[in-house]
């Protein structure tokens, strides 16, 4: 997500608390929004996927999705 699109987020976001919004500009807010939240949770995923726990004896686990537990 590009700096322009997340000031474009918090203008919607401004203009909807003081004047409100047209149709055109919440479907706009929306759509802005939900590529945000998908940037976000890949975001997210990436660093889950390079993370890992350490156990006492050295040892290291990659940490797994909840469900796919290794027995």
């Amino acid at each position: 997500m590009t700096d322009e699109k997340i000031l474009r987020i918090n203008e919607l976001s401004k203009k909807a608390k003081t004047v409100g919004l047209t149709e055109e500009e919440k479907a706009e807010q929306k759509r802005l929004r939900e590529e945000y939240v998908a940037g976000f949770r890949a975001s997210l995923q990436r660093e889950l996927d390079n993370t890992y726990i350490k156990h006492p004896d050295g040892s290291l686990e990659k940490i797994q999705k909840k469900g796919n537990k290794k027995s």
